[in-house]
């Protein structure tokens, strides 16, 4: 498993997992708890993980539309 995106803004994580189901790639997200520890506010980052296999073709999925990885 591989991080493929790091980000605060949660319309960033939804439209990231949409395009990444619509190729077919599983992903999962980490750290969705996180909000109840900054208060909501925003702070720490929520990461999505993707298969080894998928790194590549995720990542280009992501910059293809647009979307800082923020790594």
């Amino acid at each position: 498993m591989k991080e493929l995106l790091r980000t605060t803004d949660p319309t960033v994580i939804a439209f990231a997992k949409v395009l990444l189901d619509g190729e077919g790639i599983d992903c999962f997200e980490f750290d969705v708890n996180m909000s109840v520890l900054d208060g909501s506010l925003g702070i720490l980052p929520r990461r999505i993980i993707v298969r080894d296999a998928d790194h590549f073709i995720a990542t280009a999925v992501l910059r293809d539309n647009e979307i800082d990885l923020g790594l």
